[in-house]
């Protein structure tokens, strides 16, 4: 198929042909990765001190205690109880660690531990009327950040945005799932 217009009047990625898609994907890549960095912890919990948006939170909780009540809400929306080792693995932590942060989240009463019924073995947490009201809170703060960032943004650019980013997430997790033959040799 040919084209009406000058090579120069092409998009660069298909004048690239197939190095067009790598860049693209490049590009999309180093995105995450400037995002993983300005949406750690560190940098929203610096922005929220600096201009003390969450006067309600519990100074002494560290800011892990809230990537801890995302995971077990995120859990509790998939019909799920989850256990410290099953949040050990979701937040790329040790057991030990998980355990003592999980120990500090029900310290506070934002978590409980709680019995399940199939199996005594295991000992599932979940979230307390506080710590969904801390988790709520951090939330509606997050949600401003992303809503100052895409302000100058157009409505079809942030409706692209809110249909494609979960879409990417899902896809990365389900390429980055462990594969069947590995869970079998584990």
């Amino acid at each position: 198929m040919t084209s009406d217009r000058e090579p120069a009047e092409r998009d660069p990625a298909e004048r690239a042909g197939t190095g067009g898609a790598e860049r693209e994907l490049a590009a999309i890549e180093g995105a995450l990765v400037a995002l993983a960095r300005s949406r750690s912890r560190r940098a929203l919990a610096a922005l929220a001190r600096r201009r003390n948006a969450l006067p309600g939170r519990q100074p002494e909780l560290p800011n892990a205690v809230f990537e801890l009540l995302d995971a077990v809400a995120a859990a509790t929306e998939r019909g799920e109880r989850p256990t410290v080792g099953e949040l050990a693995t979701v937040l790329g932590v040790d057991q030990p660690r998980a355990s003592r942060l999980v120990g500090r989240a029900v310290t506070a009463g934002v978590l409980r531990r709680v019995v399940d019924r199939h199996d005594a073995r295991r000992s599932p947490v979940a979230l307390t009327a506080r710590g969904r009201r801390a988790l709520e809170g951090v939330s509606a703060f997050r949600r401003r950040v992303v809503g100052e960032a895409t302000a100058g943004w157009s409505a079809a650019d942030r409706r692209a945005l809110a249909r494609l980013l979960p879409r990417l997430v899902r896809d990365m997790a389900a390429v980055t799932a462990a594969d069947p033959a590995e869970r079998a040799d584990g």
